[in-house]
């Protein structure tokens, strides 16, 4: 599940006791940093937290600063410069600016939208949440944004499908697995919020909605349902398609698909022999090198995490 999630909906539930409890957003980083724009952490009344900053001595400061800030009930911009201020403990100087929105969460209508985002994300939507701090005398809104979890389709429920399955939902993927043996995709070996399909995999690929946020990984029982599966997604706008295999089983697949008349140039951009070179042995290590592939693609290009500022008017509604 997102991260999110369960920081805005604690947020909500604090407010809704009548409890105090202050936001913490980095909302901008350059530089050499812990922690990128969009990391978050809540401060409650009794100075425990939720979420983190990258830990370390900003964190630290940003807790202690927040708090404070949470007794006056004021929000603040705070900026930190991580140079030999921020480093004294452990001797890690990292050299980039942090800035921080901190903002009290009093009432429902301000724990609403970040409880609305959390009903998105649930939906598997992206979400946005409003950042409302002051700063050099005025108003300003920051805009978090949280994307959408990637869509993950697994052909094959064997050891390696069943491995990778549960470490993508950990990792924020929205996981269908298929495979054409009841005894193998079922929600008692694939539990929720994994989703298990039976049927026919060549077929049941065809039938998915297969967009660039989509990665597909195939790793079924046997050379032919792996050339059946790469023959059905092949042409499709997957942001990403893995095989496993060893490189001959890879080169006869592909020349077996040349041969049926798909376009060698589409097949050069399948993974296969899928995975990082890590060195992988067992199937737990296999997994792993898998889903490092996958975030390595997914964080090619790093989305927008927070936009603005921008300046409103005192008690004016977010749009």
């Amino acid at each position: 599940m997102n991260p999110f999630v369960d920081l805005f909906r604690s947020l909500a539930r604090r407010v809704d006791e009548k409890r105090r409890v202050v936001i913490c957003t980095v909302v901008g980083a350059h530089g050499s940093t812990p922690q990128s724009a969009g990391a978050t952490m809540l401060v409650h009344e009794d100075m425990s937290t939720e979420g983190t900053l990258g830990g370390g001595c900003v964190e630290a400061e940003v807790r202690k600063q927040a708090f404070t800030l949470l007794q006056r009930n004021q929000s603040e911009l705070l900026t930190f410069q991580l140079d030999h201020d921020y480093g004294w403990d452990d001797g890690l100087i990292c050299g980039g600016t942090m800035r921080v929105a901190v903002m009290p969460v009093n009432a429902p209508e301000e724990s609403r939208p970040f409880l609305a985002a959390a009903d998105a994300l649930e939906r598997r939507e992206a979400a946005t949440a409003p950042l409302r701090v002051n700063h050099d005398g005025q108003l300003e809104e920051y805009r978090l944004s949280i994307e959408r979890p990637a869509r993950l389709i697994i052909a094959g429920a064997g050891h390696v499908g069943a491995a990778v399955a549960p470490l993508a939902v950990d990792l924020d993927f929205e996981v269908t697995v298929i495979d054409d043996r009841a005894e193998f995709v079922n929600a008692d070996r694939l539990p929720p919020p994994i989703r298990p399909v039976l049927g026919d995999i060549e077929r049941t690929l065809r039938a998915q909605p297969i967009d660039a946020g989509t990665f597909v990984v195939i790793v079924t029982r046997g050379h032919n349902r792996d050339e059946q599966a790469l023959h059905a997604v092949i042409d499709s706008a997957a942001g990403y398609i893995g095989m496993i295999g060893s490189r001959r089983k890879v080169k006869l697949i592909f020349d077996d698909l040349v041969a049926m008349g798909v376009d060698r140039a589409k097949l050069e951009r399948v993974r296969a022999p899928i995975g990082l070179s890590i060195g992988a042995v067992t199937v737990p290590e296999i997994a792993v090198s898998i889903m490092s592939q996958l975030i390595e693609v997914r964080r090619r290009e790093k989305p927008t995490r927070v936009e603005g500022p921008f300046a409103v008017a005192a008690g004016k509604a977010s749009p």
